[in-house]
């Protein structure tokens, strides 16, 4: 019994390591950006040997692939968990809360994203994300509804979006700008149901 407790607080710990490895390059990869960080920088700002950073992941390449898919596995869930539910308003509304969520969570990996585009091309990191979008999508467009309807539920989705993005120049706390812009995702996603 006592082996199995230790086997667990080690997988603990060794995950807590990987965390710390991903949260200290995405630091660096933000600061100096991605293409003159090297795993040497990393260690040394973890105080870890190279060898022990090695043990971990072997490549930056694996590390941001690492962080991309910590970092989106709640959208992956979000989207089993939206193809379950009935396709009502609240699912919908639902749906755009923890996107949001999802979104505030995620939000170091954007800012990389966005300041790294040659990066994320390459390594196709932007096209596993417009995969994950476009479910999400799929999941809150009624292809019956009329196209006025269609556009205003796809475009709950890019609100968010502009959130993350298009409104970090804006004043104000970033708390309130999102709740700014999920407000106005969800005002659309009710609004495509009011002719339902």
């Amino acid at each position: 019994m006592g082996d199995t407790m230790d086997g667990t607080k080690q997988q603990r710990r060794r995950g807590d390591t990987r965390q710390r490895i991903q949260d200290v390059a995405l630091e660096l990869f933000a600061e100096q950006g991605y293409e003159k960080t090297s795993l040497r920088e990393i260690a040394e700002r973890l105080e870890v040997t190279k060898a022990a950073l090695y043990y971990h992941f072997k490549t930056k390449e694996e590390i941001l692939v690492g962080i991309f898919e910590d970092l989106s596995q709640p959208m992956d869930e979000l989207v089993r968990w939206g193809l379950e539910q009935p396709r009502s308003l609240e699912t919908k509304q639902e749906i755009v809360r923890r996107y949001s969520a999802a979104l505030a969570g995620a939000a170091p990996l954007f800012r990389f994203m966005q300041e790294n585009q040659a990066t994320v091309r390459e390594l196709r990191i932007g096209e596993l994300l417009k995969k994950r979008t476009l479910a999400l999508k799929d999941i809150l467009v009624d292809p019956e509804a009329e196209l006025t309807d269609q556009v205003r539920c796809a475009s709950a989705l890019f609100t968010l979006h502009a959130g993350m993005f298009v409104l970090q120049d804006l004043e104000g706390d970033p708390e309130a700008k999102r709740k700014a812009s999920l407000e106005v995702a969800i005002d659309l996603i009710t609004q495509a149901h009011q002719g339902h």
